[in-house]
């Protein structure tokens, strides 16, 4: 099992481009792979997910060309997918998983869709209900909410459908599967989530309507193909923020990074820490916003966590954890109770660790409340497999006043599989 050591640092300087989103890269392909004709990417994530959606769609008999972080994709239009051979492997990635599910839900063909150890133990059926509800039949362990899940699709029926929880891969597996029905698909949300297939879909020319927390989308559409340089992932370069927000003397500016307002919860909460940050320099193509994010070191305070904010962060809540173990006061974070079905338990899992840091935390039932700290101290931590748990403690380990391990940091691969040398090249 890979481990990581670090010592306390002095500071971060310099500049850096992020790798590109995953969660964007992920549906590039996909919807890439179902235009009319040939899609180009650059600043594809390399990570071992998006392979894992690479993979599987070459499997449907997608032609793409990868080279390096460049990547090229024959689509053959909304029915051109054709039936795999064998079991499609997800890996690790819950969103190739899920998104494909409301796709493969359109085909006129038999599929099957596995994955490892921690996605066999990740639930379904927030996504197999919705699509049988469309007509699909779909069958895997525990009655479809465990994969290995088998898929026989096509026919599908447009639906109104009701999200209980906020989710972007659910509402995004639906409006997959509502491009098969014969009408208009509606999803509404409680709460806004990221919205990537929205957003790439109607820059293809589907027909998508917003309404508050309504998307609906027309079936049958012809998608055009695209040229997209994917933004830098904010959820990566989050860890690098807060490395620079906690090590004194720190300034760092992160180059072309996705600011889609749905995805910059983690920029709002630092900043109502007191966290020095300024967004320049905007962009947009595709329908996607990318700015620079100068970073400055900056005293924090804590504060309360909760509501609308925590769809929009959910994947940076590890890190933020971190930030408000340095903050003055208590930080407290509710109504993320979907973080206990990531890759791990990360409420638990981050609970555990600040704990060995030597930090007061307190574990709630859908969150947690964070007393900061001066200083830790340094620990042997556990990732228990999950990414994002390794390079938050890793950040953590380069405030803390002596040695950090990070036992099991191989799952880096799956997102950042650069995050180490993009450190070394910032810290002093």
């Amino acid at each position: 099992m890979k481990s990581i050591t670090v010592h306390k640092k002095k500071c971060l300087k310099g500049e850096f481009y992020p790798p590109g989103d995953k969660s964007i890269s992920h549906r590039t392909i996909m919807l890439g792979s179902i235009a009319d004709g040939k899609t180009h990417l650059t600043n594809f994530c390399s990570g071992e997910d998006t392979l894992r959606t690479v993979q599987a769609f070459q499997s449907l008999g997608i032609k793409i060309e990868r080279n390096g972080t460049e990547h090229t994709v024959w689509g053959k239009g909304l029915n051109g997918l054709q039936e795999p051979q064998n079991i499609i492997d997800a890996g690790n990635s819950g969103t190739t998983v899920r998104l494909i599910t409301g796709l493969l839900s359109g085909q006129n063909f038999f599929s099957a869709i596995t994955g490892d150890a921690s996605l066999r133990s990740r639930p379904m059926k927030r996504i197999t209900d919705p699509m049988r509800a469309m007509g699909a039949k779909i069958d895997g362990r525990g009655d479809g909410n465990f994969v290995p899940l088998s898929i026989r699709g096509g026919a599908l029926s447009p639906i109104q459908y009701q999200l209980p929880v906020a989710s972007a891969q659910v509402k995004s597996a639906i409006l997959l599967g509502g491009l098969y029905a014969d009408g208009i698909t509606e999803i509404t949300e409680p709460v806004p989530s990221r919205d990537h297939t929205e957003r790439m879909l109607s820059s293809m020319g589907a027909t998508i309507e917003r309404e508050k927390t309504t998307v609906r989308i027309k079936g049958s559409p012809h998608l055009k193909p695209f040229s997209f340089r994917i933004p830098g992932d904010i959820s990566s370069a989050a860890f690098l923020i807060v490395g620079a927000i906690l090590l004194p003397g720190s300034h760092i500016v992160i180059r072309k990074v996705g600011v889609n307002l749905l995805r910059t919860g983690i920029l709002e909460i630092l900043k109502q820490m007191g966290a020095n940050i300024e967004v320049i320099n905007p962009e947009e193509e595709c329908g996607e916003l990318t700015a620079d994010v100068v970073v400055k070191s900056s005293s924090l305070k804590g504060v309360n966590i909760t509501g609308d904010i925590i769809p929009r962060t959910i994947d940076e809540i590890p890190v933020v954890a971190v930030a408000a173990a340095h903050a003055e006061g208590t930080t407290i974070i509710r109504n993320a109770k979907e973080l206990r079905v990531k890759e791990t338990d990360r409420i638990a899992a981050v609970v555990k660790g600040l704990k060995k840091f030597g930090v007061k935390v307190e574990e709630l039932s859908d969150g947690m409340a964070i007393t900061g700290q001066k200083e830790l101290k340094g620990a042997s931590v556990f990732s228990y497999g999950d990414h994002r748990i390794a390079m938050a403690f890793i950040i953590a380990g380069l405030t803390a006043s002596e040695e950090t391990t990070v036992v099991d940091t191989e799952p880096i691969e799956t997102s950042f599989p650069q995050f180490m040398e993009s450190l070394d090249s910032l810290l002093e």
